[in-house]
């Protein structure tokens, strides 16, 4: 089942001057996959998951999640779809320093008027999950910056999102916080099933997914499959952002 159609999006800004970001980009991503999007700089990354999260608006071309178009939604519609169908992971966490861990993890169930109780029990699933459930009474401040993706992966999840969209999850994370991270979105993706796009600059990060679809000047450029082993997959990765001409 196809849980993401992109079809033929495009998005042009300007008018006198104009910009063509992204030019006619299709492919759909199946239910469980985990896809990552690649290519340098201005290539249209930022554009098209902007697009897919309903950020922004395509100039033309359609975006189907779950067989809905949300860019048909408005309003309070749109904001229920987003918050519902939608999970979303920050390269700067996105965290409330006025609330605890516990509290940030179950803001999205706290907005939909999900009772106190069914609250607790579902923090308390997803915390053992992402390996974070001695931390749900600290403050923001107080745990390092993994222990925020983590946490900030662990309020994507917490509704059980259609789809996970997170970008440069890794962008503020040393090396062994970062692989920490990769290890659970690899690990969630498998166990709970939680179909994944995202969008990396960072080859390491990238050769986690089953799937890369490489971007360049708006354009669909590449797409390469895992094989048997990461390591294959990473040099993989390295050699087509070589042909590209970078990867960030």
């Amino acid at each position: 089942m196809d849980i993401l159609d992109v079809k033929n999006l495009s998005k042009v800004y300007g008018n006198k001057i104009v910009f063509t970001a992204l030019d006619n980009i299709s492919f759909t991503i199946e239910e469980g996959e985990f896809v990552g999007i690649m290519g340098p700089s201005g290539s249209g990354k930022t554009t098209l998951l902007n697009m897919i999260s309903t950020v922004d608006k395509p100039t033309s071309g359609e975006i189907r999640i779950k067989d809905k178009n949300p860019l048909k939604l408005k309003g309070d519609n749109l904001a229920l779809f987003r918050r519902r169908e939608l999970g979303f992971v920050f390269q700067d966490f996105n965290l409330l320093d006025t609330l605890t861990v516990g509290e940030n993890i179950v803001l999205p169930l706290t907005l939909d008027g999900v009772p106190v109780k069914n609250q607790d029990d579902e923090l308390n699933r997803i915390s053992k999950i992402l390996g974070i459930e001695n931390l749900i009474n600290k403050r923001t401040f107080e745990i390092s910056g993994g222990e925020a993706q983590r946490t900030s992966i662990a309020r994507a999840l917490i509704h059980n999102p259609t789809l996970l969209l997170a970008d440069e999850p890794t962008g503020n994370l040393d090396s062994k916080a970062a692989m920490v991270v990769m290890e659970l979105f690899k690990k969630i993706n498998k166990d709970e099933k939680v179909t994944t796009m995202m969008v990396t600059h960072d080859a390491f990060s990238a050769s986690y997914c089953n799937r890369i679809l490489f971007i360049k000047d708006g354009t669909m450029y590449n797409e390469i499959y895992k094989g048997d082993t990461r390591q294959l997959f990473y040099q993989e990765i390295i050699d087509v952002l070589a042909l590209m001409g970078g990867g960030n």
